[in-house]
């Protein structure tokens, strides 16, 4: 294609400083306790601190670490959202202040209302779709690798503009770009932008038959059209939006025309591709191109591996998220003995460490028997680094073997931890779900036929240990790693204290996480995997009856919705020793704060699942990627060590 290469992306919003820890600390100590405060203040310096750096810093971040940054704000500020219905008429106001994105001089600044914050999350949100954009934009669209990336970057950026469209920006009065129309032309602006990138993709893929690809791409020709016509035609319809333009960019509408006329003669001529629908393949939508097998394309190879692998399993909806508050190593938010919560600053790197006194070893016994019906499968050692290397250096070069070196070097570092008996149950969940990340992305280079010492999996039937299946075989790897997944957490619902309502509300999540995980392994590795039966689809449902059998030991009667905090059973259970407690849930502080939090992070999940391979660009993500190589994070590789040092059993 011949059209113009250029792609646009938009400044952040800029905003004045404000203090948000002391005011917010007093509403609460007033509102509910002193005591209650020092529960939550960690959140709130977290707050102060994100916001702070969003003002004084942001010049001195990479657009990755901007972008980690908004991300932790935006939790943060979800999960106080609910106080700044509480202030007072009496109190301090405290007001946002944001001024045009598009404004350099900084003129015409819009407050926020008293005590109103969405204006503050609206523009938040615009600044996550501003930073996903520039991101887009500064890939290196030249190589395969850096158009994957930019692609997807936009897609998140088209996300978030929908979600600040639909719902944040209703009812805020603010500045132009902030507006309705505005939001809109913006999500269709890079929603055409990813898909012109798709299509470009699509335009080399040879994986399909000559008709197929010819409909695939008059498919996209049109699609690709309509997004830009729609953008084109939203600006010239507005006369405050089309000033707004003419102001910082005139070019943009022109920009816009000459791209909605190129597609647009160009779906004409391929109009006569489409299939009609007696001819068409089931599944007709158009993909990311096929995996190029050359030099080049290597680490994307590997990066694709990780969009479609973890898209597919560790992306899907989970709703288990109290887990991951009370036992993630790599989370920064942190749910304490009695509700005290912890956050950590957005630029700390991992691990934090966790307080495991939510569980009680003195249970495991009490359920013994339900223990021993799902143990770990157990594996041989295998030197997976130098057998993958070995094949890369083979099959391509030293220098492509090279440019994967630190992914090679996590994936068999994660491996042989994953295997470590001395590991806390969760330390060895987060290991197994890393480890679980890379396999998916070296999925694409297996089976390696060219290899002459490929890697042989070994694994035992965790029923029946004398049984074993040995193979080259990355599904029955997969497949084990899930099964074990499954079984961390049927490990961790056993062992957590029933006696209070956190314990419980734990041990439930866990359960649920372990159905989610042997779902997964029966759906998408049992069905490649001929290993030992436990890692069968048959076996699956046998494991399902258990798990719900197991859940009525921890069923919590809610009477309105579940606590989050460390009171007692009895609080809610009147079948349980001691007298029922009063409790009004709206009443607690960290329950507030925990839903906020929930409801940003499905949010997010749900936004940013298109692209899980814009991860890899994080600071504290394990694998990053560096000047197209794939380079091991060195602070999370000696990361299990540290935190298991740290911890008190």
């Amino acid at each position: 294609m011949n059209n113009n290469d250029r792609v646009l992306s938009i400044p952040l919003k800029k905003t004045d400083p404000v203090e948000l820890y002391q005011p917010l600390r007093n509403l609460v100590a007033s509102k509910y306790s002193e005591g209650d405060a020092q529960k939550v203040e960690s959140v709130l310096e977290t707050l102060n601190k994100c916001r702070r750096d969003m003002v004084e810093r942001r010049a001195d971040l990479s657009l990755p670490m901007q972008r980690d940054c908004l991300l932790h704000y935006f939790k943060c500020l979800s999960m106080v959202a609910k106080l700044f219905t509480s202030l007072s008429s009496d109190a301090d106001p405290i007001l946002f202040v944001w001024y045009d994105a598009f404004n350099p001089d900084h003129q015409d600044g819009v407050s926020s209302q008293r005590s109103a914050i969405q204006l503050e999350k609206a523009a938040v949100v615009f600044n996550l779709g501003a930073i996903y954009s520039q991101i887009a934009a500064s890939c290196d669209r030249t190589t395969a690798l850096g158009r994957h990336l930019a692609m997807e970057a936009f897609k998140v950026a088209a996300n978030f503009f929908r979600q600040l469209w639909q719902v944040f920006a209703k009812d805020v009065v603010a500045t132009l770009d902030l507006t309705l129309v505005f939001a809109e032309f913006l999500h269709l602006l890079f929603s055409a932008q990813a898909s012109e990138l798709e299509l470009r993709e699509e335009l080399n893929n040879n994986d399909a038959s000559y008709a197929l690809q010819q409909h695939r791409c008059a498919l996209s020709f049109i699609s690709v059209y309509e997004l830009y016509s729609r953008a084109y035609e939203l600006i010239p319809t507005d006369s405050a939006a089309r000033k707004h333009v003419d102001s910082f960019d005139q070019t943009w509408v022109t920009h816009l025309y000459q791209k909605a006329t190129f597609f647009e003669a160009e779906a004409r001529q391929r109009q006569s591709s489409i299939l009609p629908k007696s001819k068409r393949p089931k599944f007709s939508s158009v993909t990311s191109c096929a995996l190029d097998h050359d030099a080049e394309c290597v680490p994307e190879i590997l990066v694709r591996g990780i969009c479609c692998g973890v898209r597919k399993v560790l992306y899907e909806e989970r709703k288990q998220t109290y887990i991951d508050l009370n036992l993630s190593e790599y989370n920064p938010f942190k749910m304490m003995k009695y509700g005290k919560l912890v956050a950590y600053p957005w630029d700390m790197p991992p691990p934090y460490p966790t307080d495991l006194a939510i569980l009680s070893s003195s249970l495991v016994s009490l359920s013994s028997d339900i223990l021993a019906f799902i143990p770990l499968k157990k594996s041989e050692p295998l030197n997976l680094y130098e057998s993958l290397r070995s094949y890369f250096v083979l099959k391509y070069s030293e220098s492509v073997a090279e440019r994967v070196d630190g992914l090679l070097e996590m994936l068999h570092k994660l491996r042989n931890e994953m295997l470590r008996d001395d590991l806390s149950l969760p330390l060895r969940r987060d290991c197994l779900m890393r480890y679980y990340k890379c396999l998916c992305m070296i999925e694409p280079f297996f089976p390696m036929n060219a290899s002459p010492n490929p890697p042989i999996f070994v694994w035992y039937n965790a029923i029946n240990p004398q049984q074993h299946s040995s193979q080259h075989n990355i599904h029955l790897e997969k497949a084990s790693v899930l099964f074990n997944l499954a079984a961390i957490c049927t490990h961790i619902a056993l062992s957590c204290d029933l006696t209070t309502v956190q314990g419980r509300r734990l041990a439930m999540d866990a359960k649920k996480d372990a159905s989610h995980w042997f779902y997964l392994m029966s759906m998408f590795e049992s069905r490649k995997a001929s290993g030992t039966i436990d890692v069968s689809r048959h076996y699956f449902h046998v494991l399902d009856f258990q798990l719900h059998e197991m859940e009525l030991m921890f069923l919590v009667p809610r009477p309105d919705e579940p606590s989050l905090s460390g009171y007692p059973v009895s609080a809610y259970y009147p079948s349980t020793s001691g007298p029922p407690l009063a409790y009004d849930p709206s009443s607690d502080v960290t329950q507030q704060f925990v839903l906020g939090y929930s409801n940003a992070h499905s949010l997010l999940q749900r936004v940013c699942r298109a692209a899980p391979c814009l991860d890899l660009l994080s600071e504290v993500s394990p694998v990053k990627i560096k000047d197209g190589n794939l380079v091991a994070n060195a602070a999370t590789l000696e990361a299990p060590n540290l935190a298991l040092e740290n911890l008190s059993f």
